[in-house]
């Protein structure tokens, strides 16, 4: 417990105090996220913030990680820094999607193979228990390219990425604490510490973005604690309070907003004949900002559906992992209509 709050405690602090330095050369050198019409702000910011929380996190893990219990971090590390090197190229120089997919490809492909972070077990979804290598593979690589690409979407509006993140890192590091498993934990509240720190600058009104470089990062290390949280219950008894009987809808859950928003966003823009990549505003964030929310009110509302979302996740974990996933994504989906309705009536009193 002890590293535990080391590790936050330092990565708090090294974020809090290189911010101000990274606003005051960006604002030197011109690197700016300009306001736009699909932007949900109306003053050229910094959006170089995923520099600290990249240099926060690194640092802390490196210095109070047991690497004696941990014996694959170097190539979780090594993922890190891919996953930076594509963020901060692209917040300062702009790179093609295909690029940035390779990039991505190149990192998952690390945890998986090297790291031995993914899923080997569905437990009983659509009948399927434990996994062929190559369909593991598979699965776990666009796991995480999903994920990461989650976190990197819904980064529209000012606190939400790293509200999300720490939600997201306090939940599954606890477990992991409570499972004695240290060194994930340590991950995790290393990710708390630099989101908590950033945020204090990204609040309305924001002084700091995260850019590519942070929303990346925050669904990489959120990926490798949804596929740990799942293929460790593999390990645990059944009688153990820190058991889920349905682990892979209870991670969904734990990580809903993220994960659904980008899963409806691809639908309706494929349902319109558009590339599922086609830039619009139409995700959550942006319909509640359409409906009359400020940045900090939207943020507020998502974190507090995704906390509702877990609550439900953790308590009706017994129903079965297939009828947990099915209540899970209709909650989201009426939630997400009712939304729309309300935006499209906004807009209609407006015009």
């Amino acid at each position: 417990m002890f590293d535990i709050i080391l590790a936050f405690i330092t990565s708090f602090t090294l974020t809090f105090l290189a911010i101000p330095s990274i606003i005051s050369v960006a604002r030197k050198k011109n690197l700016f996220d300009e306001p736009g019409e699909r932007r949900s702000h109306v003053v050229s910011t910094p959006s170089l913030g995923g520099i600290a929380i990249f240099a926060g996190m690194i640092f802390s893990i490196i210095l109070w990680t047991p690497f004696e219990n941990f014996n694959d971090l170097q190539y979780i590390l090594c993922a890190f820094i891919i996953i930076f090197l594509i963020g901060a190229k692209d917040d300062i120089d702009p790179i093609s999607p295909g690029k940035k997919a390779l990039g991505q490809l190149f990192a998952a492909a690390i945890l998986v193979f090297k790291a031995k972070v993914k899923i080997t077990s569905l437990y009983g979804i659509f009948g399927v228990y434990d996994l062929p290598f190559s369909v593991s593979v598979i699965i776990s690589v666009f796991t995480i390219l999903v994920i990461i690409n989650a976190f990197n979407l819904i980064d529209g509006i000012n606190g939400l990425s790293a509200s999300l993140g720490i939600l997201i890192s306090v939940v599954l590091g606890s477990w992991f604490y409570k499972i004695d498993r240290i060194e994930i934990a340590i991950v995790a509240f290393t990710l708390v510490g630099s989101c908590l720190a950033f945020l204090r600058f990204n609040v309305t009104p924001a002084k700091i973005f995260m850019g590519d470089t942070g929303s990346l990062l925050l669904g990489l290390v959120c990926s490798i604690l949804a596929l740990q949280f799942i293929e460790l219950h593999k390990t645990l008894e059944e009688d153990s309070p820190y058991f889920f009987n349905a682990a892979p809808s209870v991670a969904i859950g734990i990580m809903i907003l993220p994960l659904y928003d980008t899963l409806r966003v691809f639908i309706m823009r494929a349902m319109k004949g558009k590339s599922p990549f086609y830039p619009d505003r139409t995700h959550i964030h942006h319909l509640l900002i359409d409906s009359g929310l400020s940045h900090m009110q939207a943020t507020s509302v998502l974190v507090l559906v995704n906390m509702f979302f877990i609550f439900i996740a953790v308590k009706l974990q017994n129903i079965g992992t297939l009828n947990l996933l099915i209540l899970i994504l209709g909650l989201a989906t009426f939630f997400s209509f009712l939304l729309l309705m309300i935006s499209n009536n906004k807009k209609k009193q407006s015009a």
